[in-house]
């Protein structure tokens, strides 16, 4: 009984490599799901945000490209706006 039992959890380890190993080979399925389709909206806009002062906190934007973003986050998107570029601190 115990072998059925090893030989059944063995199997059902096996199939779940092979779906992940073909879903990640497979060009139709997203790698990366959106957090808003795990957590909810919410914790995607306050991942937005930690990722926001991360960016500001190693001076890869400057203040007012932050103070564009977070004013983004606090209306409810989670992406800068795409006609205005990021400015770049030098």
């Amino acid at each position: 009984m115990s072998a059925l039992i090893a030989v059944l959890i063995g199997t059902l380890i096996l199939a779940a490599m092979a779906y992940d190993i073909a879903r990640l080979i497979t060009t139709n399925e997203s790698r990366c799901p959106p957090l808003a389709r795990l957590k909810g909206k919410r914790a995607a806009l306050e991942d937005a945000e930690r990722w926001c002062v991360g960016l500001r906190l190693h001076g890869r934007i400057d203040h007012a490209a932050y103070q564009q973003r977070m004013s983004g986050i606090a209306h409810g998107r989670r992406r800068p706006a795409a006609d205005r570029e990021a400015t770049r601190r030098t």
